[in-house]
């Protein structure tokens, strides 16, 4: 499936966030973790704020590197959840919703107090699949 989204440039802060966040989890992979962040973001009911976000950073990335194998399903889920958001699913509203969505998601993460180590990770997907 080709994606409405080639290449991913991230803000400082999230590159910042995601510094962290490999500290803590030991997860080396700036993908990984975006990965996470994005679907942090999606199971988060409200639609992430329309904020200028910044490309930065040095830590750039194409979709097929952000979805490893996962790439078609996670654009499914974006235009899904835009879909039910009521937006577009054109090339431009998909890659907005998606940086919006990545950048929260990585915020959440980072800044969840709770999330010391991976485990911590492989708990928040428990605690809402129990």
């Amino acid at each position: 499936m080709d994606s409405p989204i080639e290449r991913i440039r991230l803000s400082q802060t999230a590159r910042d966030h995601l510094i962290k966040l490999k500290r803590y989890t030991k997860i080396e992979n700036w993908n990984i973790l975006c990965r996470w962040g994005f679907c942090r973001s999606l199971a988060e009911p409200s639609i992430p704020s329309p904020v200028p976000i910044p490309a930065d950073s040095n830590v750039e990335m194409s979709w097929s590197v952000f979805g490893g194998n996962m790439a078609d399903i996670l654009l499914i889920a974006l235009k899904q959840r835009c879909h039910q958001d009521g937006l577009g699913t054109d090339p431009e509203t998909l890659a907005t919703q998606f940086r919006l969505h990545l950048h929260r998601g990585i915020g959440y993460l980072a800044g969840d107090s709770n999330l010391k180590k991976i485990e911590h990770l492989m708990a928040m997907v428990e605690q809402d699949n129990p």
